[in-house]
This record gives C-alpha cells, sequence and structure tokens, in this order.
C-alpha cells in the first residue's frame, strides 16, 4: 500500500468518478483503475459499488476511508515538520479565500502578521468555497475562507463573521446628497446596479432591489470598485474595502430607507483532520480572528481549537 493509492481513493471519493478523478490528479484513468485494484487486494475487498457510471462506497470502503484520510494528513504533516514549518519565524502560509474577501480585514490581517513574521512566506489562492474546499482537501492551503453557511462535516469551524454592506455611489451620482432613498429610486436611477455574489444569507436582499436583468452587472468586486471610482453604477460592498473610498470623498455612502441593514457573511476553516496546526499558521489565524473582531460588526463566533 502506497501514498499515492490512499490519494487515488480519497480523491475518487470526493469526486464521485474515476475519470474526474484522473483527471484531477493529472495521471490515466487505467492507471488509477490499477491503484485501486491494487488497494483492495490490499485491504481484502472492494471499496466501491459501481452501476453503470454511478459509483458508492461498499461498507469497507466506508470504513477505510476515515483512515485514509488521517494518514495523509499525518504524512503532510510530517513533510511539514521535517521542512522547519512548525518554526514560528520561517516557512510558509498558505490561504485559500473567495475572492471577495482578498480585501478588508483579510488584507489588514496580513499586513499586521508580515510585520511579526517576515521571514515567512505567504501565499494567497482564490477560488469559489467549493474551489477553496477543495483546495484544503488538497494540501495547497491550510486555512480557507469561505461563504457562510457552507455545511461540510469535514470542516472545523474557527470563524463566523459577517461584515456591513453598504449601498455607494460615486460622486456626482443623483442620489449624493441625499438623506436616504427607497427602493423604488434604486430600481429607477440605480443603473447600472454591479452585482457581488455574497452568497445564500443575501439572496433574498438582492432579489428585493434586483432591476430588470439588462440594468445590472455581475462582476469581481475589485472590477467594480474601479468602475464607481470611474463614475460608474452603484453597488452594495463591504464598509471594509471601501472605507478609505468614503473617507476620501472618492465614494459616497446612501441609506435604504425601505431595507433592514444588510450583512455578508463569512467563515474561517480548515479540516478537522489537521486541528494540529503549525505555530505559523496558528499564529496567523489568531491575528486574523483580531482583526475580524475590530471591522467585522458583529462578529458572531469565534471558535478556539484544541491543538
Amino acid at each position: 500500500m502506497d501514498t499515492d493509492q490512499l490519494a487515488a481513493f480519497e480523491r475518487i471519493v470526493r469526486e464521485g468518478s474515476f475519470s474526474r478523478a484522473a483527471r484531477a490528479l493529472n495521471i490515466a484513468q487505467p492507471s488509477i483503475s490499477a491503484r485501486m485494484q491494487a488497494l483492495e487486494r490490499e485491504v481484502g475487498g472492494p471499496l466501491f459499488l459501481r452501476s453503470g457510471r454511478k459509483i458508492t462506497l461498499t461498507e469497507r470502503g466506508e470504513n477505510f476511508l476515515p483512515y485514509a484520510r488521517r494518514t495523509l494528513a499525518v504524512l503532510a504533516e510530517g513533510v511539514e515538520a521535517a521542512q522547519g514549518l512548525h518554526s514560528t519565524w520561517h516557512g510558509r502560509l498558505t490561504i485559500g479565500t473567495i475572492e471577495s474577501l482578498t480585501g478588508g480585514f483579510l488584507a489588514s490581517a496580513l499586513a499586521r502578521y508580515h510585520a511579526s513574521h517576515p521571514q515567512v512566506e505567504i501565499f494567497v489562492r482564490t477560488g469559489h468555497s467549493n474551489q477553496v474546499v477543495e483546495m484544503l482537501y488538497d494540501g495547497i492551503i491550510k486555512l480557507g475562507l469561505i461563504s457562510w453557511p457552507y455545511f461540510n462535516p469535514d470542516l472545523a469551524p474557527l470563524l463566523h463573521f459577517r461584515e456591513p454592506l453598504v449601498l455607494v455611489v460615486p460622486p456626482g451620482h443623483p442620489f449624493v446628497g441625499r438623506g436616504s432613498i427607497s427602493m423604488e429610486d434604486i430600481q429607477r436611477h440605480g443603473k447600472p446596479l454591479l452585482l457581488v455574489q455574497w452568497g445564500p444569507t443575501m439572496n433574498e436582499f438582492l432579489a428585493q432591489i434586483h432591476p430588470l436583468p439588462g440594468d445590472s452587472l455581475e462582476l469581481p468586486i475589485h472590477t467594480i470598485r474601479v468602475m464607481l471610482l470611474h463614475g460608474t453604477g452603484i453597488a452594495l460592498l463591504t464598509r471594509t474595502l471601501v472605507e478609505d473610498d468614503l473617507a476620501q470623498g472618492r465614494l459616497f455612502e446612501i441609506t435604504i430607507s425601505d431595507l433592514p441593514a444588510a450583512f455578508r457573511e463569512g467563515m474561517l476553516v480548515q479540516l478537522h483532520s489537521q486541528r494540529k496546526q503549525p505555530a505559523i499558521i496558528t499564529d496567523f489565524r489568531d491575528v486574523l480572528r483580531e482583526e475580524a473582531g475590530r471591522l467585522c460588526v458583529p462578529m458572531l463566533h469565534s471558535q478556539p481549537v484544541a491543538e
């Protein structure tokens, strides 16, 4: 039995397909099939039930899966320890985040962390929540910032936060100077509405102010900010992202009178199987928690992790 076999088994479970797992691992399908045949001989019987294109775990496979994942996690931790990543001052910090969280308190946390850990290499990977979770499984990252709620029993939630969303417009927009506006004002004069997909908790809110499809654009959050600075559109953005623009008068915050306050909710997660993290990661986790508590109002949940 070897780690390639275990990695192939774990990937097939996640992908639900031999062919997709082979593509993800960048190997030929006959190779992944051969690895599974060898692994099944080692454990004494079939790990999967195959019915056409659908595969499910056998009882043997369900029993073996947590041990396979634990073995892969322990090996990864051993490699990190051998490379000296448990040092507080040297090593590599890898974080995954949804694109809309790359600014705000993550940026301020990274700045603080770099000042106190200048020898640590910092890498930030971006993707949708599902992609961030996949990066955790693959060992590419150790911590992930994703949308809340996200239901996955393999994830250990470390922090649940929500950030206020504010309606912002560029200078010269008709909304500037008004005490407040209504949803009807947005539908009449808020064109184009620049949309960020903030996650499931915001869908109902956006549906209330969403104009006709031709009057809105769904774009990356930093593209939206630049368009606003160039005088185009209106948008709901996190205050942490645009606080400097608001302070300097480059953008203006507008109150919506007939809608409740809006928040984007997110969570910091790691895999349950990697509870014991290197010092460079636990140090950053603490800094991020402090920054979230300082800038996000309110912070809903902060979960200490037993090391």
